[in-house]
C-alpha cells in the first residue's frame, strides 16, 4: 500500500504505529524493539513530510540516553528537548540524536517524554525494511517504501 504525504493532514495527525519499530545504534547495538501491538510507537503524519515516529521512553534503555543541549518550538506539537546517544562506553555517540517532548500540546499528550530518533544518525526499521531519512536532518522523517514525496526538508523547499 502507498500513501502520499500529500495526503498527510495540516495540522499533523497523531496515531499509533502499525508497524514494528527498531532502532540501532551506531555501533551496531539494538537500541528499540516494538511491536504494534505494545501501542508504544507512535507516528504523526503531516502534509509534506514522510512520517515522525515515537518511542516511549521506557522502549529505550535507560543508560543509552541522556539530556543533549538546545530545544526548538513546534506550531503542533510545542517545545522540544533535545537527546544525546550514547555509546556502550557511557560516552556521546550521537549528540541530539532525537528530541522528545516533555509536555507537548493538546492533542499530542500521548507523545509526553516519547523519543523521535532522526534516522540519519541511527539505523531505523519499520518491520524489516530500513528507512532513509528525510533531507535536510530538521524534520526527522522516515522514508519507507509505502510513503510517497516529494517531501520537504532539501535545500529550497522551506517555504512550502
Amino acid at each position: 500500500m502507498s500513501e502520499s504525504c500529500w495526503a498527510y493532514p495540516r495540522p499533523p495527525r497523531l496515531e499509533v504505529a502499525t508497524r514494528r519499530v527498531r532502532i540501532h545504534d551506531p555501533e551496531g547495538r539494538l537500541l528499540v524493539d516494538v511491536a504494534p501491538e505494545e501501542g508504544r510507537a507512535w507516528r504523526v503524519l503531516e502534509t509534506s513530510h514522510p512520517p515522525t515516529y515515537y518511542v516511549a521512553r521506557d522502549a529505550v534503555p535507560a543508560d543509552a540516553i541522556a539530556p543533549g543541549d538546545g530545544r526548538s518550538w513546534c506550531e503542533w506539537k510545542g517545545q522540544a528537548s533535545y537527546v544525546d546517544l550514547l555509546g556502550a562506553d557511557g560516552q556521546v555517540l550521537r549528540p541530539r540524536a532525537a528530541w522528545t517532548y516533555p509536555r507537548p500540546t493538546p492533542g499530542f499528550e500521548a507523545l509526553t517524554g516519547a523519543l523521535a530518533f532522526y534516522p540519519s544518525g541511527v539505523r531505523c526499521l519499520l518491520d524489516d525494511e530500513e528507512v532513509l531519512a528525510q533531507e535536510g536532518d530538521f524534520y526527522g522523517g522516515w522514508i519507507s517504501s509505502e510513503v510517497t514525496g516529494p517531501f520537504k526538508g532539501a535545500p529550497g523547499t522551506m517555504g512550502w
